[in-house]
């Protein structure tokens, strides 16, 4: 069972959030609107995942994401917030955020997202797809080696330009006629012959190359 610690100062949103965690079978180690009480539950319960509000007086969530990494605590966490604003998507993942989730997130998107980032992978909600893709293309690092699409089937060139677009499994199975299922298979076929380890990751590619699907 998946274990999550979640830290907001909005009692009512945190309330609502463990009731329906909970409904989904994922455990909830506590739900604090405390930034001290929520490092040290942080460091002492073991949570696999820490849900954090971005936005907080006093000690924002950037704030206790870095307490966190300095003290050595490498929990997941994943940022929960409303902003699409870029300099906090790009903030919070170089602070060494797992996950980068909004609210208005549908309830099973944001459980798979959870177990995603559980499993290891970085997680940014699919509408930020663009965001990260401009804060990449205007970093000065090194240019980034860019794999070759030429062994990816016509099918999967297809799905990757909707997870360009930012749209998930079940969007991308309507859309298209097929399974959840297919799609899945399909992503992490992409996912291999790309060598990359995320959707996400992916997805930045397909928007450098221009293959977006637009409605």
């Amino acid at each position: 069972m998946m274990r999550v610690l979640l830290i907001d100062d909005h009692a009512l949103f945190r309330i609502g959030l463990l009731e329906l965690l909970e409904r989904r079978g994922i455990e909830v180690i506590d739900a604090v609107g405390d930034c001290d009480v929520g490092l040290r539950l942080a460091r002492d319960c073991a949570p696999d995942v820490v849900l954090l509000d971005l936005r907080m007086p006093g000690m924002g969530g950037l704030d206790v994401l870095k307490r966190m990494r300095a003290d050595g605590n490498e929990r997941r966490v994943a940022m929960l917030t409303t902003s699409i604003d870029e300099p906090d998507v790009i903030a919070s993942v170089q602070a060494g955020a797992n996950g980068y989730l909004l609210k208005d997130m549908e309830p099973d998107d944001l459980v798979q997202a959870l177990e995603e980032i559980v499993a290891g992978k970085t997680v940014v909600a699919s509408e930020l797809t663009d965001v990260l893709a401009r804060a990449l293309r205007q970093e000065p690092s090194e240019p980034r080696q860019q794999k070759s699409f030429s062994d990816l089937t016509p099918r999967e060139m297809e799905i990757l330009g909707h997870l360009a677009a930012g749209k998930s499994n079940k969007a991308i199975a309507r859309d298209l006629g097929i399974s959840d299922g297919t799609v899945k298979l399909h992503v992490k076929a992409i996912l291999r012959k790309l060598e990359v380890h995320s959707r996400v990751e992916a997805a930045v590619m397909a928007v450098e190359r221009g293959l977006c699907v637009r409605e």
